[in-house]
């Protein structure tokens, strides 16, 4: 895999599938990508910048993405935090009026077979690198 993105898979602008984050390591193969292979049954293809209320609804559904899980190399996630989210659970969360920002350049285009485009342009935002330049 190049720095570019992965190769082998789009992200829903068409392009490469560009990196979503590696502090932590996301993606469904821990490799900081979207991607999304034949065992991804959950289809963790959504880019997502966490934020307080997209994870405490998370919890409140049975998704707690803020308790750190060693065993499955999970360190628990905070807002900020860049995380592959499953597609589902991110339009669950759009429904309940609690959607995270969107990376769209990283989110996989296998996500279009939930969520329309238009819905994830409305919460998209570009995430610089370092994080510090957000305020």
């Amino acid at each position: 895999m190049s720095e570019a993105g992965t190769p082998s898979e789009r992200n829903v602008l068409g392009g490469a599938l560009q990196p979503c984050g590696t502090d932590p390591m996301t993606g469904f193969l821990r490799d900081g990508n979207c991607s999304c292979g034949p065992q991804d049954v959950g289809l963790h293809a959504v880019c997502a910048v966490m934020t307080e209320e997209f994870l405490a609804h998370q919890q409140a559904v049975g998704n707690d993405l803020s308790t750190p899980r060693p065993e499955w190399r999970f360190p628990g996630l905070h807002p900020g935090d860049r995380w592959c989210v499953v597609a589902g659970r991110w339009l669950q969360a759009y429904a309940d009026g609690v959607a995270a920002p969107v990376v769209l350049a990283s989110t996989n285009e296998r996500a279009l077979r939930l969520i329309p485009i238009e819905v994830l342009r409305e919460h998209s935002v570009d995430v610089p690198d370092d994080l510090s330049e957000l305020g």
